[in-house]
């Protein structure tokens, strides 16, 4: 084996970590770059579970840096350090093994040679001594960690922090009418409430049993509740605002209702599509921005997943935390009001609309439904039953609406962050 083995499968990660902190697309825009195309499927993986346990534990790594640093190094060593030190406290990677690909990364780059004495040092300092593991709160921003403590008391909060640092289950949905026993024993799988298989098989899931076959699409158990909430069948209109990248559009056209799946992103509009031509599912497509459609349909049912913070994805998303700010949150509750008139406008008298965000921030949630009830007295809020829809007792709200959290469901290995609620419009008089 040359001794350079394993160096560029490091150097992905490391474009990887830069891309998802400096938000150019996130990990999977970057997974996609020619340069992490041509890596073989081994350095892909091994790649992408370096920069998620990175991202996953920085506040973790960065304060065991700290430890044994004297000053701060320059921001491209602070990089070769953390990608070091994830490999020896998350993957188990061996330590020498962690430390000489490390040092060999820093004698590539002028900024970073220099330093390489530091880096060695540093490493093995805390190979030999580890630092504490520092509390759930670590790998979160203080004032995020605060407003979650405020909203949901701290044993929530810290129950969502500790669900983020780990690497979450594969949730899939099922076409209707496939082997689901069979596929639960190939996979193995389990059965979720609601119906959701749920594995820990790793790897490339174009590979797995039923992919090629069209019996199933990644979806995690949280996002698949509102289709389900919606309540749709055979011979109704829906409309599905913001679909991309689809998986609640094969939702409600596998209940055999006419669909119409509308996005102003055409590039994750193909996703949706090869999904639906994968699953042989059907759905009119439309790319549009959802508050300036032009088009006067009105439909019997309509999904409106908004754009959010996704703060609710953080086990699968840890790149969503980078440059996330408060100032972020009031700017995406300002879309979220524009689109949820939007779609109250094109829901049918007689007709209901389901909202939802996979954020934990109560004004993209909660305060957005209590604002548009206000603004529209025309439409109620219908009690959602927790059971009927495969979503966790305790996410009933007082109001009727769900707030699922990823502390919720620990024994079967927690959910993303969801907030959804149902609003039946009134029938015109």
């Amino acid at each position: 084996m040359s001794q350079n083995a394993g160096l560029p499968a490091r150097q992905a990660a490391m474009r990887l970590i830069e891309a998802a902190m400096l938000r150019r697309g996130g990990l999977d825009a970057a997974l996609n770059e020619p340069a992490l195309r041509a890596l073989s499927p081994e350095d892909r993986g091994f790649a992408r579970a370096l920069a998620m346990a990175v991202l996953r534990r920085l506040g973790s790594i960065d304060r065991a840096l700290d430890s044994r640093l004297q000053r701060p190094p320059p921001e491209p060593v602070r990089r070769l350090l953390r990608v070091g030190l994830a490999q020896m406290l998350y993957l188990d990677t061996p330590d020498f093994a962690a430390v000489s690909t490390t040092v060999k990364l820093a004698e590539r780059g002028n900024a970073t040679r220099p330093y390489k004495a530091l880096i060695n040092a540093v490493l093995r300092g805390l190979a030999r001594d580890p630092a504490a593991e520092p509390p759930p709160e670590a790998d979160v921003p203080p004032w995020l960690f605060a407003r979650w403590e405020a909203q949901f008391g701290q044993v929530a909060a810290e129950g969502i922090a500790l669900n983020a640092r780990v690497e979450p289950p594969t949730d899939l949905s099922l076409k209707p009418g496939g082997d689901t026993t069979g596929l639960i024993e190939a996979l193995p799988a389990d059965t979720l409430p609601g119906g959701s298989l749920r594995t820990r098989r790793g790897g490339d899931v174009a590979g797995w049993p039923g992919f090629e076959g069209g019996d199933w699409w990644v979806q995690d158990a949280a996002a698949a509740v509102p289709a389900r909430l919606l309540d749709v069948g055979a011979g109704q209109t829906v409309l599905d605002l913001c679909a991309a990248p689809g998986g609640k559009t094969l939702q409600l056209a596998a209940t055999g209702a006419t669909v119409t799946a509308l996005d102003r992103s055409e590039p994750r509009l193909r996703r949706l599509r090869a999904n639906l031509e994968r699953t042989g599912l059907k759905a009119e497509v439309v790319i549009a921005d959802g508050e300036a459609w032009a088009d006067d349909r009105r439909f019997d049912a309509v999904l409106l997943d908004a754009p959010c913070t996704a703060t609710g994805t953080l086990r699968r998303n840890p790149e969503a935390l980078c440059a996330l700010g408060p100032a972020e949150i009031a700017k995406l509750a300002d879309v979220q009001h524009r689109l949820l008139d939007a779609a109250a406008a094109r829901v049918r008298p007689g007709g209901r609309m389901v909202y939802c965000v996979c954020s934990l921030e109560r004004e993209e949630g909660e305060t957005q439904i209590l604002a548009f009830l206000r603004r529209h007295p025309e439409f109620s809020l219908t009690p959602a039953d927790p059971k009927a829809v495969g979503a966790p007792a305790e996410a009933l709200g007082g109001d009727g609406w769900l707030r699922l959290l990823p502390s919720q469901w620990p024994d079967r290995g927690g959910l993303d962050g969801f907030f959804v609620a149902r609003l039946d419009r009134a029938t015109a008089s």
